[in-house]
């Protein structure tokens, strides 16, 4: 844990330098080949270009009998990051000038969109020169842990969303999905918004769209305590959970009307890979905003398990989860603590949209369905109505994707993942981290 940590502390650190898009940096490398004719490259540097929305990678061309010349050459792209051609090359420029646009147009069309630029693309040889030297299996098994932690940290979140509502109602809120897609378009909306105020550095605009994600999530949240769902959970029966379906396909057709069906996007942010370790050519690295995104599920996890724990809030939740009538006999009152916590968990599947916004772009209007159904069978899986077993759920079935990636097809990951989830129901309801019993109870 204390290596993974001093992991997690360089990559974040390498975040605070100049900012380069990867995808871009590859693109522009993938150019060196068709514009020299040497029989190796060797690349320098990869910095910010002297002009808006561009790059500048510094190489030495080294002849056949051994002849070096330093080259530079620099890559322009699109200005529209927000769209599908974000990593669209529109210029390029060397140390002779820029590329006439009859050439600029040939290496686009018949050469970087052949299959071999993308085979010839090689990344700076020093940067994994002087990493520390693993066995083969512990590289690749790090690589699959750093990549599983970001999809924990995820599923985390949104299973103790929904813990917290079953812990008190016992029913299910089928929205939480729906919450994270409704975070994730606030925030990248949010942030254009204010784009014109001057936040120019990435660091700021990941921060912007933090809040405004969450701060909106959280509003919806308290909208939807005031509603039907809200008002009918406490009540016994089936359905609230009929009245949440309801609600999950109204803020979906509410986030589409509003939104758009095409889905919005941020420009890649901290997607630089730190190379951490090596096994041969294999090595193995982390971006910044995994290692960001991985720091903020911690956090804001830790932080939930703390606030239930220590909090008189905590001690209100846990008295109606375990009898509401003797809670309100002692002056606790159930509808106040509800409102709070679907205001509570409403905030955490926003951060946990902002997380995905971070490493993947962001969410369709439509995406939170199958994000909150995985999120669901990692609560059911940790134990339902359990926030701790529903954490422990979120790394079980984060860690049980990365294994299965790693090693099966990855076809017929989802199938497992749910046939599992059949198995733990039929066997032992109360999940793998719950009450071993078949009869199921509320916490």
């Amino acid at each position: 844990m204390i290596r993974l940590a001093a992991a997690i502390l360089l990559v974040l650190l390498a975040a605070c330098g100049e900012l380069i898009d990867a995808d871009e940096a590859r693109l522009c490398r993938m150019t060196l080949p068709a514009i020299n004719d040497t029989a190796r490259l060797d690349i320098q540097q990869t910095r910010p270009g002297p002009y808006p929305f561009s790059l500048r990678i510094n190489y030495r061309a080294i002849g056949a009998d051994g002849a070096m010349q330093a080259r530079f050459v620099i890559c322009r792209f699109s200005a529209d990051r927000g769209a599908r051609s974000q990593r669209d090359l529109t210029g390029l420029a060397t140390e002779f000038g820029p590329m006439a646009d009859a050439s600029f147009f040939f290496l686009k069309r018949f050469y970087l969109d052949a299959p071999a630029a993308g085979a010839a693309d090689r990344a700076p040889p020093s940067a994994s020169a002087s990493l520390p030297e693993v066995p083969s299996w512990l590289a690749y098994g790090s690589q699959q842990l750093l990549t599983a932690l970001p999809s924990a940290a995820i599923y985390a979140l949104l299973a103790a969303a929904y813990a917290l509502i079953y812990g008190l109602v016992g029913r299910f809120v089928l929205v939480f999905g729906e919450f994270a897609a409704l975070g994730s378009l606030a925030g990248i909306v949010g942030l254009g918004a204010v784009a014109g105020f001057g936040i120019e550095t990435a660091l700021a605009g990941v921060l912007v769209a933090l809040v405004i994600g969450v701060a909106s999530a959280a509003l919806h949240g308290f909208v939807l305590s005031r509603a039907a769902p809200g008002r009918q959970a406490p009540q016994p029966g089936q359905h609230v959970l009929i009245a949440t379906v309801g609600a999950g396909i109204a803020l979906t057709e509410y986030l589409r009307l509003t939104q758009g069906a095409e889905m919005r996007r941020l420009p890649p942010l901290f997607n630089q890979p730190t190379p951490l370790m090596r096994a041969g050519d294999f090595v193995t690295a982390m971006t910044s905003a995994s290692a960001l995104a991985v720091l903020g599920g911690l956090l804001a996890t830790l932080g939930l398990l703390a606030f239930m724990q220590r909090s008189l809030y905590g001690r209100a939740w846990r008295a109606v989860s375990d009898d509401a009538g003797m809670a309100a006999l002692c002056g606790v009152s159930e509808r106040a603590v509800l409102d709070k916590a679907l205001i509570l968990a409403a905030a955490l599947a926003g951060l946990a949209g902002i997380i995905v916004t971070a490493l993947y772009g962001g969410v369709g209007f439509a995406g939170g369905f199958s994000l909150g159904l995985k999120a669901l069978i990692a609560a059911i899986l940790g134990g339902i109505g359990s926030i701790t077993g529903a954490v422990l759920g979120g790394l079980a079935v984060a860690a049980f994707e990365a294994i299965w990636s790693a090693t099966m097809p990855i076809e017929g990951r989802d199938l497992v993942i749910h046939a599992a989830l059949v198995v733990v129901l039929v066997f032992r309801p109360g999940g793998l981290f719950g009450f071993p019993g078949l009869s199921p109870r509320r916490v």
